[in-house]
């Protein structure tokens, strides 16, 4: 799961990124899944570790953060998203469409940790 949570903390850096280079005039929130990224690529370093008691705690922090990835911006985005779906004009079309993405990332990761756990813990008691 270490190399997962670097691999979805790459793929936020690049999002922010991106996103950066997109907006004109840079906007400073365009990087906020860069953090969210940098976040998840060092609590996935920090989890490449023997110690099972460890990695089950870098673990855990970074599923906390891909949780608070999902929620923070899929509810500050969801309503302007819904009224680009219905072809309302909505003030930064391209900053929904990011959050909506960031969230979009976030769950799939939690999700996937998530599984994963329930996976080891059945494993453990088997």
């Amino acid at each position: 799961m270490a190399n997962l949570t670097m691999r979805f903390g790459a793929l936020l850096i690049i999002l922010g990124v991106a996103t950066w280079f997109v907006t004109v005039p840079h906007a400073p929130t365009s990087v906020i899944p860069a953090i969210f990224g940098v976040l998840l690529m060092l609590f996935g370093a920090l989890a490449r570790t023997p110690d099972s008691k460890k990695r089950m705690l870098w673990m855990h922090i970074a599923v906390t953060v891909g949780l608070l990835g999902f929620i923070f911006p899929f509810v500050r985005a969801l309503k302007p998203f819904i009224d680009m779906l219905r072809g309302m004009a909505v003030a930064h079309p391209r900053a929904v469409i990011e959050q909506m993405l960031m969230a979009l990332i976030c769950l799939i990761f939690t999700v996937l940790c998530v599984r994963s756990f329930i996976a080891a813990r059945r494993a453990r008691i088997q």
